[in-house]
C-alpha cells in the first residue's frame, strides 16, 4: 500500500514542470516533434484499421428433387427462382460495375500524375 500512497497526481506534475524546465529548447523542440509525429502514426493505423465483415458463404452442397415431378412443378419452382437468380445477378453487375469505376478513377489519377 506504501507504493500506491506515493503516486500523487500533484507530485507528478511538479516533477514533469521540473524536468521541462531543466531541459534546453532545442530538446523540448524535438520531444514536442516526436511526440506529435507518434500521435500522428497512431491515429492514422487506427482509423486504417477499418476490418470488413467476415465473409460466411451460404453453401447448398445438394439440393434434392424428386423424380417423379411433373413439367408443372419444374415451372412453378423456376418461376419461384427466376427473381432471386435475376436479383443475384443485377447484385453481382452492380457490384463489377462499382469495382471497375474505382479501378477507372485510380487510373484516371495515375495519369494525371503522368504515372
Amino acid at each position: 500500500m506504501q507504493f500506491f500512497a506515493r503516486l500523487i497526481p500533484f507530485r507528478a506534475v511538479r516533477d514533469l514542470r521540473l524536468f521541462l524546465h531543466q531541459r534546453q529548447k532545442h530538446e523540448l523542440f524535438f520531444l514536442f516533434a516526436s511526440i506529435l509525429m507518434t500521435g500522428l502514426l497512431i491515429i492514422g493505423f487506427a482509423k486504417d484499421s477499418k476490418v470488413e465483415k467476415v465473409y460466411k458463404p451460404d453453401i447448398v452442397y445438394v439440393q434434392q428433387w424428386r423424380l417423379d415431378r411433373s413439367d408443372a412443378e419444374i415451372r412453378a419452382q423456376q418461376a419461384i427462382d427466376a427473381p432471386i437468380k435475376q436479383k443475384q445477378i443485377e447484385e453481382r453487375e452492380k457490384a463489377l460495375a462499382e469495382r471497375q469505376a474505382s479501378f477507372k478513377r485510380l487510373e484516371d489519377k495515375m495519369k494525371k500524375w503522368g504515372l
